[in-house]
């Protein structure tokens, strides 16, 4: 066999051929013993893993976290086999056993990966296409980062963002978003390699998808390269080597590889996608490739080959703490906040900014607005606050003046246009929060956070630091109808688990809602807000604190004096309602409680005495008002209160009137306390 032959089927006893190999069959042995589990694409695209891992991707595996480094996503997360196997043999923490433990209770390699549970996984995939779009988000991350902290001879900030990309990835409309951005944006230091097998769980993907993807991605503005063989180590590596050299395009590199490589009869077929291949596949995979090793055995010359990783990352990394260490000395303040920024934290003054905010709101004004004003006093103390909105953002107040747009010409600006790309803007955000150094904000409708929702979720999985603006909270919005008009979105957000969702009644508690976000590091937050205009509760009646209340998720904005004979509960514009109804039934001797309630999943997160103190359980009689779905609201009123909600669409009118005709005045929410307090409690 001569060598270009050995090159192209994977066989002989080359250590670059015995480590694809050991890739392989460690990925199909784990997916084996698991029962369950996607052999073929880590099978097929090894070649091209190893290449680009082995040859260029700048990582240490004793310090996964370092600044620096390259970004590694495997969008197509079904794959996880391919990517664990590539962390265990180049020296990550991740074990043998854990290999071993694949999808198993506990384990450290669930059956997708999961940034933040496994060591030098970058984020969290499997839904197709969020992947791709995080790691635009990488590389918008990087250039922002090279360009405000880079100075003359101190490049601190320079490096590349590689994925695998699948056919699923390309199907799924966020990739195409998030494609058409990266193009837009000229990202060049984007590398993808796409797996392209031709076939899906359903069978060959031309049931479905027979585009042509080099088209389509030079259309977007990308450099596209291939289709290369698989199995051609060289051409892989002459690929990546051009991607890596392209500095205004993003490159994606077709890679025409064979689902299930080496298996005898399922290779190249969609039974190598979603299942184990079987004991007799294996054997005969080993056979064919000449892999004389059993199950989970990786051969002393593979794993000393591969750990060369850690000698040449630490190397990489010491190079740039010396480069760092020179920075420091040459721009000490830069040097100082680029640290405070890695590790996420505030620099001084950014709550007193929001302090001297709270005074200037005199009158009635939209939450949205009062949103702006904060958001601009914020960012004029935390640079590191970066984002913009899916083409609304004069409607969301989500520019900051002086700022500029971020473009290809224009690497200094720091606002973010996302066009009309809601979910690609989420799957973005998140994969700017995922590199690290910034906290990034999306802003767009609130009924749009359904094209939103899929990232969002992943987000909140992932504990992602991100803010989302979403205005035109309900049918209040008015004359846009009932396309535009919330009902069920807002109590689909509180369904998220680590999603914080706040929906502030007046300018202040906006305030505090943005104090919050930015305080709360562990998960995103999302900011629900009015397009109407509303009062500041103090002048309608209101009596709470609100910065503490706000924090608190839930608080007494109005009490009659002594043990209240209903409570009625309220979140953004309602609360008005709330208090106007409060003021009614005191004319009638009813003592009524207030309560607004901007955030459930902060209130239920107080201690029990608290939770008391606010809502206590000898009144029954409580009522609840919010222009959304009613389903939920149930855990604070019991199933005796009354909601006071939306069972059906909006309508077509002016926002006042769309508001009274569908129930949403002091004179209905008074009538159901009187309905409450008339029952047998």
């Amino acid at each position: 066999m001569t060598t270009a032959q050995t090159m192209n089927t994977g066989t002989g006893t080359d250590i670059h051929w015995r480590s694809i190999n050991a890739i392989r069959f460690l990925s199909a042995d784990a997916v084996q013993k698991a029962k369950s589990g996607h052999p073929g694409a880590p099978m097929g695209m090894a070649p091209a893993a190893y290449v680009l891992w082995d040859r260029f991707l700048k990582h240490n595996p004793h310090n996964p976290q370092w600044p620096d480094r390259d970004r590694f996503v495997l969008s197509a997360g079904h794959a996880s086999m391919l990517l664990y196997s590539l962390l265990h043999l180049t020296g990550y923490d991740l074990s043998l056993d854990e290999i071993k433990n694949f999808r198993q209770w506990g384990s450290k390699t669930p059956g997708h990966p999961e940034v933040g549970l496994t060591s030098g996984v970058e984020a969290t995939t499997g839904p197709l296409g969020q992947g791709f779009a995080n790691g635009v988000g990488m590389a918008i991350a990087e250039r922002l980062q090279a360009d405000t902290y880079n100075r003359a001879g101190y490049e601190v900030v320079s490096h590349h963002t590689y994925a695998i990309v699948s056919d699923g990835d390309l199907m799924e409309g966020v990739a195409s978003e998030a494609a058409s951005l990266a193009g837009t944006l000229q990202l060049g230091k984007i590398v993808y390699l796409y797996d392209d097998n031709k076939i899906s769980i359903d069978g060959p993907t031309g049931l479905a998808f027979r585009e042509n993807v080099p088209d389509r991605f030079r259309a977007y503005g990308w450099h596209v390269a291939g289709p290369v063989d698989g199995n051609d180590l060289t051409a892989i590596e002459a690929a990546v080597s051009a991607g890596r050299d392209e500095t205004t395009r993003p490159s994606l590199i077709i890679v025409r590889t064979t689902i299930g490589y080496g298996a005898p009869k399922k290779a190249g077929t969609s039974g190598a996608h979603g299942a184990p291949l079987g004991e007799d596949e294996i054997a005969g995979a080993r056979a064919q490739l000449g892999w004389q090793h059993g199950p989970f055995e990786v051969p002393q010359d593979v794993l000393e080959h591969t750990r060369k990783a850690v000698g040449r990352g630490g190397k990489s990394e010491s190079g740039w703490k010396a480069k760092f260490e020179a920075y420091r000395a040459a721009h000490v303040d830069l040097a100082n906040a680029f640290e405070r920024d890695v590790h996420g934290d505030m620099p001084d003054g950014w709550e007193q900014a929001l302090d001297a905010l709270v005074p200037t709101f005199t009158g009635p004004v939209a939450t949205r607005a009062a949103s702006g004003k904060a958001l601009t006093a914020i960012a004029g103390k935390v640079p590191a606050l970066i984002g913009g909105s899916a083409d609304l953002a004069e409607s969301n107040n989500t520019t900051v003046a002086g700022r500029g747009n971020f473009s290809p010409e224009h690497p200094a600006g720091r606002t973010l246009n996302f066009g009309v790309r809601e979910h690609a803007m989420a799957a973005v955000c998140n994969g700017m929060a995922l590199h690290g150094g910034f906290v990034p904000y999306g802003g767009t409708f609130l009924i749009f956070s359904d094209y939103m929702r899929a990232a969002m979720r992943v987000g909140a999985l992932s504990h992602l630091h991100t803010v989302w603006v979403l205005t035109h909270d309900s049918i209040g919005l008015g004359e846009d109808g009932p396309t535009h008009q919330p009902v069920s979105q807002l109590m689909g957000l509180r369904l998220i688990p680590n999603m914080t969702v706040l929906r502030p009644a007046d300018a202040e508690e906006t305030v505090e809602a943005w104090r919050i976000a930015m305080k709360r590091k562990h998960g995103p937050v999302a900011l629900v807000l009015t397009r109407q205009a509303v009062p500041p509760l103090k002048s309608i009646g209101g009596q709470g604190d609100a910065r503490t209340g706000v924090e608190r998720g839930a608080y007494v904005v109005r009490d009659s004096g002594g043990k209240p004979d209903v409570i009625l509960l309220g979140t953004g514009s309602e609360v008005q309602l709330a208090l106007g109804a409060a003021l009614a039934l005191e004319t009638e001797g009813v003592k009524a409680r207030v309560v607004s309630v901007p955030s459930w999943e902060l209130f239920d997160a107080q201690p029990a005495e608290y939770k008391e103190s606010v809502l206590p359980r000898s009144v029954r009689a409580r009522v609840a008002v919010e222009a959304g779905t009613p389903i939920g609201w149930e855990r604070y009123t019991g199933l005796d209160g009354e909601i006071v909600g939306m069972a059906r669409f909006g309508a077509s009118a002016p926002g006042g009137v769309a508001m009274a005709k569908l129930g949403f005045t002091i004179e209905n929410v008074t009538a159901a306390a009187k309905r409450v307090l008339q029952r047998p409690w």
